[in-house]
């Protein structure tokens, strides 16, 4: 286990060696989760360790707890409300370990139990591929507190489309996990009790073949969408 970065004795991400696969475990699942800033550190330090690690071929991201991840920690942004340059810096450095998750060379897997809101939802959609127990919802309910979830939503636009992130955002809605497979948030949905199995099953269709063709494919990918088929193709 990594435990780099400790807050009350524990280590806020758990790290995890199963063969070739790295799982990166949120490890403050009393709070659900919440992206500190100490958090975001944890997790990023923990991602570049695994992308540094050849022998490292998947990454599992999960969350102890009942919930995966409620977004930003709102005690501390509320310890810091007349920041704007502490604000800025958090909000930085979340886009930065956000974008860092599509760069990673290795596939990067969401386990989705629970909720999944603001931030948090934002963390399912930046992952490459993502696995949710039928309990688990997601939500950009920053407009409820007055505050438009404009940064969770780029990455969430990016899998469920305009209008229906739109939709979350304008509405602070929460949709259940039947309707985030619907929308293209998550790859599947199955039982509570055979979540583990089913993120298993994905890793062992998605680690087989070589890893560098993978990892050049995956960056491939990225590099191309927005851009229109001719320069797709380029």
């Amino acid at each position: 286990t990594g435990d780099a970065h400790v807050q009350d004795g524990e280590p806020l991400v758990l790290v995890c060696r199963e063969g070739g696969v790295a799982w990166l475990t949120l490890n403050r699942g009393h709070r659900f989760n919440p992206l500190s800033s100490e958090m975001m550190a944890a997790l990023e330090a923990a991602l570049d360790d695994a992308a540094a690690d050849a022998s490292v071929h998947a990454i599992v991201l999960a969350a102890k707890g009942r919930g995966f991840c409620a977004g930003h920690d709102l005690k501390e942004l509320r310890a810091h409300a007349g920041d704007k340059t502490w604000q800025r810096r958090l909000f930085d450095d979340c886009s930065r370990m956000m974008t860092k998750l599509t760069r990673m060379p290795q596939p990067v897997i969401a386990r989705v139990h629970g909720i999944a809101t603001a931030a948090g939802c934002q963390l399912v959609s930046m992952c490459d591929l993502a696995v949710a127990s039928e309990s688990a919802s997601f939500a950009l309910p920053g407009v409820n507190t007055g505050v438009f979830c404009s940064t969770p939503a780029v990455g969430v636009e990016r899998n469920v489309g305009r209008k229906r992130a739109m939709e979350m955002a304008l509405s602070g809605d929460i949709i259940d996990a039947r309707t985030a497979l619907d929308w293209g948030l998550v790859n599947e949905v199955v039982p509570a009790g055979q979540l583990d199995s089913a993120v298993q099953d994905l890793l062992e269709r998605v680690t087989q073949g070589s890893p560098d063709s993978k990892g050049i494919g995956k960056q491939a990918l990225y590099a191309q969408i927005g851009l229109d088929q001719p320069q797709a193709y380029a």
